[in-house]
């Protein structure tokens, strides 16, 4: 049985994809900040899939070298989620571009060493927005620019990482060359195995159904399913046509948040509102308020992102919007009466 390393196992994106590979016929490997944090970890992916044995955890740092070429021991590939994820902008830029560089520099030196054939890593198509100005066309060839006048930490924080990791895969030594995929979803929305709300994604949306998000920010972007997003991590394991690539892993258009509010409105959800925040308000209250400023690149802009790639190569098709939507309410809502 092949085994995969999952790094940041604990968080949204990589509970879903240790299922997925579960599920699959892998055998995983998750790491953690924290080793006390397995239980609840694994008792998220058994409500999707019975382990059987083929679950383990190891403890890394994605700022301290310590224990990542034990944790490749045995490995055949590495899905690299861990990043942190914090759209608020922080005090110091360094707090989120940091441990995202060093820590995708650790996961890709320790695989090269390991003589580990593939890893996936999870950027965004925050890393895709170019100068982050007007109308947005983003593609697998798309690049932020971390000199723009709205390059918030987090952007720059996903596109040095991953800028990081085509520049190691690119000046590798050595006669066997560690293959590299990258997935870049959008927002990111779906059910939750864990029933943490703590992260942004859950976070927005129990706000939303209790009625404590009185406006909307304008503008649009392609939103992401976990589900869809985990299933692409693991078919890009092993998918000859995927190395080298980038895959955009979003909805097909792009959708607003008060579209999510009108479904969610539509579907019973009584509390949320559907109105819309003027962009001078915002962009006022986002001097005083760190959540608002990291939003602040989205505002008012129309963001449309190229998925024809990911179709063909995976022969996939996005979950549809509204189920996404429908499903992540449902899951929040269980917890909040919980």
């Amino acid at each position: 049985m092949k085994k995969v390393l999952v790094t940041g196992v604990s968080g949204y994106v990589g509970q879903h994809c240790a299922a997925a590979l579960l599920k699959a016929g892998y055998a995983v490997r998750g790491s953690l900040r924290n080793l006390t944090k397995a239980d609840d970890v694994t008792a998220g992916i058994k409500k999707e899939v019975d382990p059987k044995g083929n679950l383990e955890f190891c403890a890394l740092n994605l700022l301290a070298d310590e224990g990542w070429d034990k944790a490749m021991e045995g490995c055949d590939y590495v899905l690299h989620a861990a990043s942190p994820f914090i759209m608020k902008a922080p005090k110091d830029e360094n707090e989120l571009i940091k441990p995202a560089v060093e820590g995708t520099q650790r996961a890709l030196n320790a695989a090269k060493r390991a003589g580990v054939k593939r890893i996936v890593i999870t950027s965004s198509i925050v890393a895709m927005l170019g100068d982050i100005n007007g109308s947005m066309d983003l593609n697998q060839d798309s690049w932020t620019n971390v000199k723009a006048k709205h390059a918030t930490a987090y952007l720059k924080s996903k596109t040095l990482a991953e800028k990081s990791a085509w520049e190691f895969i690119e000046n590798q030594e050595g006669d066997e060359k560690l293959e590299l995929v990258v997935i870049n979803p959008g927002p990111i929305y779906g059910p939750t195995l864990t029933g943490n709300l703590s992260g942004e994604s859950m976070t927005m949306y129990a706000k939303m159904i209790k009625g404590q998000v009185p406006m909307l920010p304008r503008g649009s972007v392609n939103f992401s399913d976990v589900r869809d997003v985990a299933s692409i991590h693991v078919q890009a394991l092993e998918n000859a046509e995927a190395n080298g690539q980038r895959f955009i892993v979003t909805t097909e258009k792009p959708y607003t948040f008060q579209k999510m509010a009108l479904i969610l409105k539509s579907n019973g959800y009584d509390k949320v509102s559907t109105k819309l925040a003027p962009n001078l308000l915002l962009k006022i209250l986002a001097n005083f308020n760190d959540e608002l400023k990291g939003l602040m690149p989205f505002l008012g802009h129309m963001i449309n992102a190229d998925v024809s790639p990911t179709m063909k190569t995976f022969n996939w098709k996005p979950i549809p919007i509204e189920k996404m939507v429908l499903d992540t309410a449902e899951s929040v809502q269980k917890i909040i009466k919980d």
